[in-house]
């Protein structure tokens, strides 16, 4: 199950279904267990930034952050993966700059945080190149028209 969460001061301005089924596509791609789940949630600069400081001792903020679990629910047997966290403001900023519409960043932002939970990376060469196909393979079949943004 794909639990999506918007933080009080936030006003998600598309539908949650479309955060959905970014999420529930990159799962099927991704070779997940059909029995897993994963939170998105939706917040701003400043949650990210307290964020990036305390788990990678970055003084900033950043647009997507992901936090694999990978733990058993012991009564569903279900695998819970892990949150994805998004700054809608980022987004917002990164949308405008790049001259698309703010639900295509929204759903790049969910596809690429999914695959980090799903243990894609994109430090090294071979991983960057296997991990931006994946993406863009995915943000085609969702209709987004990106170009190379890992």
């Amino acid at each position: 199950m794909i639990h999506i969460q918007v933080k009080r001061s936030i006003k998600l301005p598309v539908q949650k279904s479309i955060l959905l089924h970014a999420a529930q596509l990159t799962l099927d791609q991704g070779d997940s267990s059909s029995r897993t789940d994963i939170s998105v949630v939706i917040g701003d600069d400043r949650l990210l930034k307290d964020l990036n400081q305390t788990y990678r001792n970055i003084d900033g903020s950043t647009d997507v952050l992901s936090f694999p679990s990978h733990e058993l629910d012991p009564d569903t047997q279900s695998i819970y993966l892990g949150d994805v966290i998004i700054s809608l403001p980022r987004a917002q900023e990164q949308a405008s700059t790049a001259g698309h519409a703010l639900v295509d960043e929204l759903q790049l932002l969910v596809v690429h945080g999914t695959l980090h939970l799903l243990g894609y990376d994109h430090l090294e060469y071979v991983d960057k190149e296997k991990m931006q196909a994946l993406q863009d393979k995915i943000l085609h079949q969702l209709g987004v028209k990106l170009r190379n943004v890992l």
